[in-house]
């Protein structure tokens, strides 16, 4: 046990990326040790890798790419705009409404920011919006990705610990729209700070929110085949996310014609960049968490929380302060991978859901995006926005409370998280 963490904490600390932390320490463990043939190694990475829902990864990633080049995000914003405009602080707003829709189509914290901070990043900037805090508000608005359905982080999570798919999506749902209209109002209080910055709001007008709905129609479409028909059980996630490339490469080609069918190669080599990226993560991960499985590092741990945690609800606090703590430094898949095997048998031995433990678990890895040093949200919106992670993390703050305070709600009121799974299935 000591040879793995070590070895594993050794190459963390020299900068090692993650893919190589996890096999290396793996490996080397076993070949130290002696105690299990060297295969091993390559029979875990393949039986990582070796499962159905996983397939749904690349195609959620792909309808993501689609989704931010294809007009839909920019149809999407339209609609936010038409919705939420009339409010003071306009385009946080419409960032966060945007994001909440986009949500339901990519899965995907980073390609949600990415969409949005292209079309509203530049527009804050010509407004006069505080740019560190606009960073911030499209960083977290992106957050919202893997707690809203679908979820690519709910989708591992589920393989690994063995939930539905289905059932993991609807218990995101009421604590994704509770954190949305929780930023909503964060960012309201804000903009009343200076009322001359942030009078950009229009009036509302409902003919402009028909012809907005109407434009968004086809977009719109996208959240409900994955959403509905996972939910109605009609397909699988991996099928619902292969609906989704094509419902979005017709409407991108043939209703809002933003993309050619030349800038098909190009968005496959970025699917296939980005996906064998999570890909060979879940692969060296599944060799770690076999490797810590065998040495009774589950047990162990389960037997000092046993000892000084004895409650559900100190389990619960102990394991928030973890995962928020890891999110800062730790890519959220591989925590997932590592940590999960350990602590979902322990949170059923002391009596806690596994589906509402399981979502919490989401939720945290999620606020983990906008969290610096790591957060790749964070990254993301920095960068379109021309600012440092350190301009931008002096006002990260403020979205971060209301991602908390979900987070706590949903932590010790389970029916939040549990109600829409035990209604609709």
């Amino acid at each position: 046990m000591f040879l793995s963490f070590g070895s594993f904490l050794a190459l963390l600390a020299a900068g090692a990326p993650m893919v190589f932390v996890l096999g290396v320490a793996g490996a080397l463990t076993l070949a130290i040790t002696g105690a299990t043939p060297l295969v091993v190694v390559a029979q875990r990475l393949y039986n990582g890798l070796d499962s159905f829902p996983l397939m749904a990864i690349p195609f959620f990633v792909l309808a993501g790419l689609i989704m931010e080049q294809g007009g839909i995000a920019r149809a999407m914003v339209g609609l936010a705009t038409a919705l939420v405009g009339w409010i003071r602080g306009s385009l946080f707003m419409v960032a966060t409404v945007t994001a909440t829709g986009l949500s339901a189509i990519s899965g995907s914290g980073s390609a949600d920011t990415a969409a949005i901070s292209s079309i509203l990043l530049p527009e804050m900037r010509k407004r006069g919006y505080d740019i560190d805090y606009a960073a911030a508000v499209v960083a977290s608005a992106g957050s919202l990705g893997p707690i809203i359905p679908p979820s690519i982080i709910m989708v591992v999570l589920a393989m690994i610990s063995d939930l539905s798919v289905g059932a993991m999506f609807l218990g995101g749902i009421i604590p994704g729209l509770i954190a949305a209209a929780g930023l909503m109002v964060g960012h309201w209080l804000y903009a009343r700070r200076e009322p001359e910055r942030y009078s950009d709001a229009e009036p509302f007008s409902w003919p402009r929110l028909g012809s907005a709905f109407i434009a968004a129609i086809p977009a719109l479409t996208m959240p409900l085949i994955v959403v509905v028909g996972i939910i109605g059980g009609v397909v699988t996630p991996t099928e619902a996310a292969v609906l989704a490339v094509v419902a979005g490469l017709i409407i991108g080609l043939f209703v809002y014609r933003e993309i050619k069918l030349s800038d098909l190669p190009a968005m496959m080599l970025r699917t296939a960049g980005i996906s064998s990226a999570v890909m060979i993560i879940i692969g060296t991960a599944s060799i770690f968490s076999w490797l810590v499985a065998v040495q009774d590092v589950p047990q162990m741990i389960a037997a000092w929380f046993s000892t000084h945690v004895g409650s559900p609800a100190m389990f619960l606090l102990a394991v928030n302060i973890l995962l928020l703590i890891v999110g800062m430094f730790m890519e959220s898949i591989s925590a997932l991978l590592i940590l999960m095997p350990v602590l979902m048998p322990i949170a059923i031995s002391l009596g806690i859901d596994p589906l509402h433990f399981g979502v919490v678990v989401a939720i945290n890895l999620s606020i983990g995006l906008i969290t610096p040093p790591y957060g790749i949200c964070l990254f993301v919106a920095c960068t379109v926005a021309q600012r440092s992670v350190m301009q931008v993390s002096r006002v990260i703050w403020i979205p971060l409370i209301p991602l908390i305070l979900m987070l706590i709600l949903s932590t010790y009121v389970p029916q939040v998280v549990l109600w829409l799974p035990q209604t609709l299935m």
